[in-house]
């Protein structure tokens, strides 16, 4: 069975994303975003981004596209930047943990881009490792996180990341970084001046 069908009848699975490996599931398939949340041991509750596979997919996941999304997306997509705007009312409550926002990301690598296409244009890709541990690095790693309760594990080589993305919430005004990884907070904090 080829990934795009596990995701397409329900399914979990782990995969290289253009960071570290994510836990990809049908983003509005309640069941397997459940799922997710259980194989991750989360009681933290914090929301679950999504990829998407090509920008024509936002429509899908976000209510509208802010200026400071559109500013955000132009200028650091594809690439780490996950831009949290307002969801749609048809994702589940799993994925924005009842905050009414999800987190976007547009994968630089073209590869991560064709394998979300293949899997309907938009996947979970929360990070493929037990809340409060180091993100797996390679096929091996999220087989080791989890033993039991994956559908399938898509191997797709060793990470070469050494950080994850930065995540940049527009659902707001200013917008604001919530967590630093490979775009720093001062570029993003002199784009975003550079229009006031």
């Amino acid at each position: 069975m080829k990934a795009s069908e596990v995701i397409l009848s329900g399914g979990v699975i782990a995969f290289r994303t253009d960071t570290f490996y994510g836990l990809g599931a049908d983003p509005f398939n309640h069941a397997a975003v459940a799922r997710i949340r259980e194989l991750k041991g989360r009681e933290d509750n914090k929301p679950i981004l999504v990829l998407i596979s090509d920008l024509d997919e936002v429509h899908r996941v976000l209510r509208t596209r802010s200026d400071e999304f559109n500013m955000a997306a132009r200028n650091f997509w594809p690439g780490p930047l996950t831009i949290v705007d307002v969801a749609v009312t048809e994702l589940p409550e799993e994925i924005t943990s009842g905050t009414g926002t999800v987190g976007v990301r547009l994968p630089a690598d073209e590869n991560v881009r064709e394998f979300v296409r293949d899997c309907g244009g938009v996947l979970t890709a929360t990070s493929a490792n037990p809340s409060g541990s180091e993100p797996a690095r390679s096929a091996k790693e999220a087989a080791a996180y989890f033993p039991r309760g994956l559908d399938m594990i898509v191997d797709g080589g060793e990470v070469s990341a050494t950080e994850p993305s930065t995540v940049l919430d527009v659902s707001s005004s200013p917008p604001r970084v919530v967590r630093e990884g490979a775009i720093s907070r001062i570029v993003i904090e002199q784009l975003f001046a550079a229009y006031d």
